[in-house]
């Protein structure tokens, strides 16, 4: 659903941009999973600096779609189109700097591309620049700092941050250690298809008695209602 609507995205700028070329058999070719066509057809809207095609190139390419993988080729993509500011295309090459696919392993620079992605709101870039402070990855660690990247991206509904969150609350990590709050997170990343964070909601609520589990329950459904507005942060 969101690459769809992502693809709606680009269909109007390009054609915005780009209205004298006819490129609709590229992009229809991709949404068929035609991706062999889709590279053919879509190159030179990647040839003329289209930031856009540029991160999907490289996606492309990172998958094996259409191409053999490339890692190398994706690197080049992504920072093609990172480097004129599009932040999907900032946070997949801090995530190929992170894990050195195609490029030597930085986390420094990786926090790099990773910032600027989560400062324009793309969540999983604020989700993993939060990690990068949380484990001392390309920086010092910085509990506070990360539970600010992760409560913004715990507001945009994210699952794995929902979970985070509760960790930190259970071990008291840069807030006060809170069973309630731990066990609220758990439960609404469990709720949200983090499947393992069910599991760390139990092992909490084994330390709490019915009644803080109710409160809890009743925690979680207020901050889901509310759309992780009124969550307690």
């Amino acid at each position: 659903m969101r690459l769809a609507l992502k693809f709606a995205t680009i269909l109007s700028l390009v054609f915005t941009q780009a209205s004298s070329q006819d490129y609709n058999k590229g992009i229809k070719a991709y949404e068929a999973g035609d991706h062999t066509t889709a590279l053919k057809e879509l190159k030179p809207l990647v040839d003329s600096g289209n930031r856009l095609f540029q991160n999907l190139f490289g996606n492309m390419y990172e998958f094996g779609k259409g191409e053999l993988k490339d890692y190398k080729k994706a690197v080049k993509f992504y920072r093609l189109s990172a480097e004129q500011d599009y932040a999907d295309a900032q946070f997949n090459l801090g995530n190929m700097l992170e894990n050195g696919k195609g490029v030597l392993q930085d986390s420094t620079e990786a926090v790099k591309w990773y910032k600027l992605s989560a400062e324009q709101g793309f969540v999983k870039a604020q989700h993993n620049l939060g990690s990068m402070y949380a484990l001392g990855k390309g920086v010092l660690v910085d509990f506070a700092e990360a539970m600010k990247w992760w409560r913004l991206s715990a507001k945009q509904g994210y699952a794995n941050t929902h979970s985070n969150l509760g960790n930190m609350y259970e071990g008291g990590y840069s807030v006060l250690q809170d069973n309630l709050k731990a066990h609220m997170w758990y439960n609404i990343s469990s709720a949200n298809g983090y499947e393992i964070a069910g599991e760390y909601r139990d092992k909490v609520a084994s330390k709490m008695t019915t009644e803080d589990i109710s409160k809890a329950t009743a925690m979680a459904k207020e901050c889901m209602k509310s759309d992780y507005k009124k969550c307690g942060y």
